[in-house]
């Protein structure tokens, strides 16, 4: 709970942080409104919509309400999904608003010894350091392969988790050995002609939790024709700090990632995770009032592209591409859709597999609820929106689920195995599809 002091610091740093021509920019027009999950499975409660964050930040700013929990909480709620931002006629950055928004609520709020802790673990002890991001996984993979995964799901021990932590553990992919995280490759050829030279955002769950997937995009750039450099001194991109409130960390992230891929003069920078491409393009912005970073960031971020939109330049959806019959649709990624404007081109790709038929679902464009670590600390809201997205995906009578984040796809596999669909359904991240797609 804000104590009175806290809230008048709070107040005080939107009056002096908070941009209020950006605020003001808001029509109330009410467009952002049907494109807003929590406002929609919240019951249209206009303080879990775009429009009525807005106008609590903006209240907050004049001195007409106090930032107290109520208006913590709807901050909190929010998915930061974006969907708001295509459809508002006034152009309002709503993300930007609500970042600065959770930065300042959080760096002036004492939090609890043990949220204290957790927060320090996450994003001063863990997220910003490659090596303990493999060894943690390294653990991991010896829970799964040692045999004590499934001791532990026979035991019953998980039904005194939450329901979706005790289902999480059951979808996370199976990792690599220790050895094979370390084991990576920091610059590769191009398979055939050589068309471009692009470096490589590989991330930190990417390239840990996800470094399969991080290979099969390798391997789809080297077959696009790409001469892949993988800058060895990158770092996290940040989105996880920037999103709750540690923007000072997300800016030293940032920095740490520029330097390392200026250096390597490329054509393109490729990302492979919808989350992390998005909050890499938002550089410009983070360090817009950094004179000697503002102009690095933006060129940083005009090379910014996401691994499908390389592909379908480079016409990667042209050749031979097969897969057994099955129906295959995908789900939008929030971040890959509405910040870093890239839609078509998966749709693209997938529809000239052969073999498989592209069904389009209902409202694919709609967050899927995992919005990095919002599933875990808005479980219920997370839960009802994954249970709205799942009855469109049964409607389409899909094999495949196709998606482009890490979160997204974890989630989906979260909505099969909620639904008992696993011996019926899969949930695949795009370019793992597109490499079974070419090796078939």
């Amino acid at each position: 709970m804000t104590t009175i002091n806290e809230q008048q610091k709070i107040q005080k740093e939107f009056q002096s942080r908070m941009d209020q021509n950006e605020l003001l920019n808001c029509m109330r027009c009410g467009f952002c409104l049907p494109t807003c999950p929590t406002y929609i499975e919240s019951g249209y409660q206009e303080s879990h919509s775009p429009r009525g964050r807005i106008a609590l930040m903006k209240a907050v700013v004049d001195g007409l309400i106090e930032p107290d929990e109520d208006f913590e909480k709807s901050l909190n709620m929010c998915l930061g999904c974006r969907a708001c931002e295509p459809v508002c006629p006034s152009g309002v950055n709503y993300g930007h608003l609500l970042e600065e928004a959770r930065d300042i609520v959080h760096q002036n709020k004492k939090h609890s010894l043990p949220v204290k802790a957790i927060r320090n673990t996450v994003f001063e002890g863990l997220f910003p350091h490659q090596n303990r991001m493999r060894t943690l996984t390294g653990l991991l993979g010896v829970y799964q392969r040692s045999g004590m995964q499934k001791a532990v799901q026979k035991s019953g021990l998980l039904k005194f988790l939450p329901d979706s932590f005790a289902t999480m553990e059951r979808v996370l992919p199976d990792v690599p050995s220790l050895k094979e995280l370390k084991n990576r490759p920091y610059h590769l050829e191009p398979i055939g002609v050589r068309k471009k030279k692009v470096s490589f955002f590989t991330g930190c769950l990417m390239d840990t939790m996800f470094m399969k997937t991080n290979d099969a995009t390798m391997k789809l750039l080297q077959l696009a024709g790409c001469e892949i450099v993988i800058p060895k001194t990158q770092a996290c991109c940040g989105a996880l700090h920037g999103h709750s409130g540690e923007k000072n960390k997300a800016k030293e992230l940032a920095k740490q990632n520029i330097a390392a891929f200026e250096e390597i003069e490329a054509d393109y920078i490729i990302t492979n995770a919808g989350g992390c491409g998005a909050f890499l393009i938002d550089y410009d912005h983070l360090l817009k009032d950094e004179p000697q970073w503002a102009e690095r960031a933006k060129s940083f971020s005009r090379k910014l592209k996401d691994i499908s939109s390389v592909l379908v330049e480079l016409e990667f959806h042209k050749k031979e591409l097969s897969l057994d019959a099955q129906i295959i649709t995908y789900q939008d990624s929030c971040h890959l859709r509405n910040v870093m404007k890239t839609a078509s081109e998966p749709r693209e790709l997938l529809q000239s597999i052969n073999g498989a038929t592209y069904l389009e679902m209902k409202n694919a464009d709609s967050c899927c609820g995992s919005a990095g670590i919002y599933n875990i600390v808005e479980s219920e809201m997370s839960m009802k929106i994954l249970d709205s997205k799942m009855k469109n995906v049964k409607d389409t009578q899909a094999k495949t689920i196709v998606t482009a984040n890490p979160g997204c796809l974890l989630q989906m596999k979260l909505g099969i195995e909620r639904e008992g669909l696993s011996d019926q359904m899969r949930a695949v991240h795009i370019v793992d599809l597109l490499l079974e797609a070419i090796e078939k």
